[in-house]
């Protein structure tokens, strides 16, 4: 079996690893110059974790989590006053890392024959397998697998797309040093919220959110970031001092318009963004994506096609996660200052409890049968 993999991000070089490592003939083509990370810093939760060693390529993830700090956890409001706690069940299991690492462990387990770079798609025939390149080449798969994100090429060619919405709110997001942190947390305010985590390095991680106009290209609207963050409680102030503004990205927040009906067609199936691109709101994107990965390569390490397996154990499960980040996103963006002040009175009288298995919930995995 021969397999083609359309992007090398998170989900397609999880994919690739796995593949190769049990000895599948697998191909993994990215559109750019060099494999880029994108973003800042990211939280595997416990479900990306476990993934990782399902597909016997967590180790090394495994030590970077041991080298770091036990995670801690919780949601603030702008005065700092804690709302509520994450369980250290929960924030124990994970691994917060910069992109850029994550990347490269991910690349350790993948030949750099087996990945190409300067390889963009523009077409897929989903019924020969077939896929063409900008640059006229034409390669011809077994298996073809979307992961080219949420503007995929392979998602437009294959399937009935609905494109890509904006969900109302842009970011901001850096790495910063010198301002450690002993806890992660994110603070709530009014239609803004303001996010930190410790990396397993000793740097600092943040991403500053408000709702607003779409961003466009190139800018970084410096000047709200600041006015709407500085009076925040601490160490907020100290972060955005402490980090150079050329190091900010700042990025709209863009969701799938609506569900696919399916995530697969013919000779083609989609993970990752492309199959599910969502808010960030649940931190959930990568590892819904890793999960999809995890599915789809015990699928294939079995020589199986039959996607309609792939289909309902994903679909299902990371559409009901998009869906709840999505509504997690309209709460915490909608309404004035007395719906801020009812919203977070009632998340501070609500048991830890409550909110753990909620979070367990979405944060639990372990590997389907099939």
């Amino acid at each position: 079996m021969r397999i083609g993999i359309i992007g090398a991000g998170i989900s397609g070089l999880t994919l690739g690893a796995a593949l190769h490592r049990s000895g599948i003939d697998v191909q993994v083509y990215e559109e750019h110059a060099q494999i880029r990370s994108g973003g800042a810093g990211i939280t595997l939760a416990p479900n990306g974790l476990a993934v990782l060693d399902a597909l016997g390529i967590g180790a090394d993830f495994r030590a970077l989590q041991l080298q770091q700090a036990p995670l801690q956890g919780g949601i603030r409001n702008p005065q700092g006053d804690w709302l509520t706690r994450i369980s250290p069940e929960i924030t124990h299991a994970s691994l917060a890392l910069d992109r850029t690492t994550l990347h490269s462990l991910l690349l350790v387990g993948l030949p750099s024959s087996r990945v190409h770079t300067s390889a963009a798609a523009v077409g897929v025939d989903a019924s020969t397998g077939a896929v063409t390149f900008a640059d006229g080449r034409e390669e011809c798969f077994d298996v073809v697998v979307g992961a080219d994100g949420i503007r995929s090429a392979v998602r437009a060619t294959c399937f009935d797309d609905p494109g890509m919405t904006y969900a109302g709110y842009n970011t901001w997001r850096a790495i910063t040093e010198g301002v450690p942190l002993d806890a992660g947390f994110e603070t709530w305010g009014t239609r803004a919220r303001f996010g930190a985590v410790p990396l397993h390095d000793g740097r600092t991680y943040w991403f500053a959110v408000t709702s607003a106009p779409e961003a466009q290209p190139g800018t970084q609207a410096l000047h709200q970031l600041h006015a709407t963050f500085a009076q925040w409680h601490d160490p907020i102030p100290k972060l955005l001092r402490a980090t150079p503004e050329h190091s900010v990205q700042y990025l709209p927040i863009h969701e799938l318009a609506k569900p696919l009906a399916s995530y697969h067609s013919d000779k083609v199936v989609l993970v990752g963004d492309a199959a599910h691109a969502m808010t960030p709101n649940l931190g959930q994107g990568a590892c819904q994506g890793l999960e999809d990965a995890a599915v789809l390569a015990r699928l294939l390490r079995a020589g199986s096609t039959d996607f309609s397996a792939y289909d309902t154990h994903r679909r299902r499960r990371s559409q009901q996660v998009a869906r709840q980040s999505r509504l997690i996103g309209r709460a915490l963006h909608t309404g004035g200052d007395r719906v801020t002040a009812a919203r977070n009175w009632i998340l501070k009288h609500v048991p830890d409890a409550v909110i753990n298995r909620q979070v367990q919930a979405v944060t639990a995995w372990e590997v389907p049968e099939m």
